[in-house]
């Protein structure tokens, strides 16, 4: 018999440092979802994710007879499978924008993060992916002073798309200059403390910055 048979409620399949589950738990949380989180082990998977995710990978979502394996897909289904709060904004023209931001983000943030996270590589190819993060980082800073959120006068998926990576900063070695990220500082302190934010932190996450 099929794990999707055998789940009568939503399950979600997430390793509890890695940033790409998070932005779904970030969603889960902001919507007040009920979800089974099953915590997984990167080097131990079980049986069951691979029945059912050809991929054997994490994040993966359950629900019912549906199964989702991208973290940017089950996203959007969340929005639109629970409405409220809209994650995601109403107009044709916003919601492309924030898809963008979204895919800009995982070309130039994520794999920096996923390979600084995993810590493997030359110290050359490390000590490249941080110097250029770190500067993007930077860069991008004095955009947080324009709106309350990520480009947008509402939280929307693309912050909880950049929340977990900020959230990693520390635990990837990256320091920024207060006196020129002050605008992104202050994002930051203000997601951090977001109710559905902290909800969404797993044992492992929170002690990346204690």
């Amino acid at each position: 018999m099929s794990i999707v048979t055998k789940r009568s409620t939503m399950a979600f399949f997430s390793d509890d440092r890695d940033h790409m589950c998070h932005r779904v738990r970030m969603v889960l949380a902001e919507k007040g979802v009920t979800v089974d989180v099953i915590n997984v082990d990167p080097n131990n998977k079980p049986e069951e994710l691979a029945e059912v995710n050809p991929y054997n990978s994490v994040p993966t979502l359950l629900d019912r007879d549906l199964v989702l394996y991208e973290a940017n897909v089950i996203m959007e289904y969340l929005d639109e499978r629970f409405p409220h709060p809209p994650l995601l904004p109403v107009y044709p023209v916003q919601r492309a924008l924030s898809r963008l931001w979204i895919t800009r983000i995982d070309r130039e943030w994520s794999q920096k993060v996923d390979l600084l996270m995993a810590g493997k590589g030359r110290e050359t190819v490390l000590t490249k992916a941080r110097k250029e993060l770190r500067e993007s980082l930077i860069a991008v800073a004095p955009i947080f002073a324009e709106r309350p959120f990520f480009m947008n006068d509402e939280f929307s998926l693309v912050d909880c798309c950049v929340a977990p990576i900020l959230w990693r900063l520390e635990e990837i070695d990256i320091s920024l200059p207060e006196r020129s990220t002050r605008p992104l500082t202050k994002y930051m302190n203000m997601i951090f403390e977001r109710e559905g934010f902290r909800a969404s932190l797993t044992e492992s996450e929170l002690e990346m910055r204690e």
